[in-house]
């Protein structure tokens, strides 16, 4: 096993998000306000915040919107120096709409040739990602190009070699890939290379075939995952694991639902950091669970997700 020197390695595209600022349709909005998106670099914010050491590597064009992400992330305490900054590439940005009755959120994305969908294998600084403690995948950046599925694959390859845990949220974009099986085949292959799993229960059903939370557990335990914590939403999760077994979670209850982006990325969150504390299965499942609901009563992807200091004085 390689020395381990610091705790999160996560590879992904950073997107400028403009968000509108009134309901209705994205055409009526006259003023929007800036935030970062990103599935990876959610989940990175979140872990930076709890107070893990935490690393983004990824490619961005060197246009102020790529000034901006990497500004942002820093000031979260997300390490940058393995973000390439290429000056012949674009920065990806998406625009995304608001909504007042708890739907999700009309979203357009620009992002197709961005430089992150340019990343290769070669971009991997292997010694780096062998020392990191825990690798965080997701489907999504697999899902932006040849490529860039290549990188993801070479990631977890490496990962594992080195004796890192690896954790993999589907998180499915089916407009991304060019069909429906290519996009389950992919999804289900890299799921088989991590150790645990965060499917939600309609992405779990549309990868498996299955319908319940049971049956799409076992079917990701077979491919060899340790762990798969099965997202249901505001009914909370369940969870199969090898050595702790099988239950379900109830989930934590919202006044209101202000925006649902984000807030798989900040279930992610709850139980990476809950197994890297060393807390149960059930525990780190709860905690997940509570960091969800936090994030979908606040407008952003990202400005739910808790310090260390809300998480202790909650008690999780």
């Amino acid at each position: 096993m390689t020395t381990k020197t610091f705790d999160i390695a996560t590879f992904g595209e950073a997107m400028m998000l403009l968000i509108a600022d009134r309901p209705g349709p994205l055409e009526q909005a006259e003023f929007f306000t800036k935030r970062i998106a990103g599935a990876e670099i959610n989940v990175a914010t979140g872990l930076a915040r709890l107070g893990f050491n935490t690393h983004w590597a990824s490619r961005l064009g060197a246009d102020s919107m790529a000034r901006y992400l990497i500004n942002q992330m820093k000031s979260e305490g997300v390490h940058c120096e393995h973000v390439v900054l290429d000056p012949a590439q674009k920065t990806g940005f998406q625009i995304k709409g608001r909504t007042d009755d708890g739907s999700d959120p009309q979203v357009e994305y620009h992002r197709k040739g961005s430089a992150a969908s340019l990343m290769t294998p070669a971009d991997i600084d292997e010694p780096w990602l062998a020392a990191a403690r825990h690798l965080h995948a997701t489907g999504v950046f697999a899902a932006i190009s040849d490529t860039s599925l290549a990188t993801a694959k070479r990631t977890l390859e490496v990962a594992r070699a080195s004796g890192s845990t690896i954790s993999f949220d589907p998180n499915l974009r089916p407009t991304l890939w060019k069909d429906e099986a290519t996009m389950r085949r992919e999804i289900n292959a890299l799921a088989a290379g991590a150790d645990w799993v965060f499917p939600g229960l309609a992405e779990g059903e549309l990868l498996t075939g299955h319908k319940t939370p049971e049956a799409i557990a076992q079917f990701y335990r077979n491919q060899g995952a340790r762990l798969i914590v099965v997202k249901l939403g505001e009914a909370g999760a369940y969870f199969d694991d090898s050595q702790a077994g099988t239950g379900y979670v109830e989930g934590c209850p919202v006044d209101k639902v202000v925006d649902t982006v984000g807030a798989g990325d900040a279930f992610a969150v709850g139980v990476i950091s809950g197994l890297l504390d060393g807390r149960t299965v059930p525990q780190a499942v709860k905690r997940g669970c509570w960091i969800g609901a936090l994030q979908v009563q606040v407008l952003g992807d990202s400005e739910g997700l808790p310090t260390r200091a809300a998480l202790t004085a909650a008690g999780y």
